[in-house]
């Protein structure tokens, strides 16, 4: 089934540049897809598309049966359900413990207490942070703070988790660490689209590969068919 389906999409800036050029692209319910290329390749616009930060000047994206491009403003909420983001840089909130952090993506739905709790505590116990539910994100290491995030992200059972460079800011060790949270996630059915530069890891993970240039698809690589080529 897919899930996913971008045709011709176009994306141009006020400024005149263009990001992304009659882009086709499938993911289907289900997979682990890695998006890569060089900086400036679009990888970020296309991720943005997705989740509607920014419109397609042309062309069609589908997500979940939704016309990304068609939808108002006042309904982007109904998308972003599906969703779940995690960013490179945490995007915790400082003052709130790894618990509120992530229970406040419940709250601001008006989840019954008794709900939120029970959700949170198996997020975290998912992401292997139960017994730290009580720490702060300053008393967390960086994989710890990124895996809080990647429970955020999942607490509302997205069926989509759009991961922007998740493994940027850590060491080797512990990005294997998040890694295998991810796979997790996505061995309990969630779509998981990755950004990353870390060859490593997807050379690793032998998940399907989209390559992108100059804004455009030039190679779709299967599970385990790619190969480190460099970009």
């Amino acid at each position: 089934m897919d899930l996913i389906r971008l045709r011709d999409v176009k994306k141009t800036y006020k400024s005149g540049t263009t990001a992304i050029y009659d882009l086709d692209l499938t993911i289907k319910k289900g997979e682990f897809v890695f998006i890569i290329g060089s900086t400036g390749c679009g990888k970020s616009t296309l991720i943005k598309m997705l989740y509607r930060e920014e419109k397609p000047t042309s062309g069609k994206i589908l997500v979940g049966g939704l016309d990304v491009g068609k939808i108002k403003n006042r309904k982007v909420y109904k998308l972003r359900r599906k969703i779940g983001v995690v960013f490179q840089n945490y995007q915790l909130l400082p003052n709130s413990t790894a618990y509120e952090n992530v229970a406040f993506a419940l709250e601001v739905l008006g989840m019954p207490k008794d709900e939120i709790h029970s959700k949170v505590m198996k997020v975290l116990d998912l992401v292997g942070l139960k017994n730290k539910a009580k720490q702060y994100p300053n008393h967390l290491s960086g994989g710890e703070q990124q895996r809080v995030a990647i429970a955020r992200a999942i607490v509302n059972g997205p069926k989509i988790l759009i991961c922007d460079e998740p493994t940027g800011n850590l060491d080797p060790k512990t990005s294997m660490e998040v890694m295998e949270v991810l796979q997790a996630i996505n061995e309990l059915g969630t779509t998981i689209i990755m950004v990353t530069h870390d060859i490593d890891i997807v050379n690793r993970m032998k998940k399907r590969v989209v390559l992108l240039d100059s804004g455009r698809v030039v190679k779709d690589y299967k599970e385990g068919e790619y190969v480190n080529e460099g970009i």
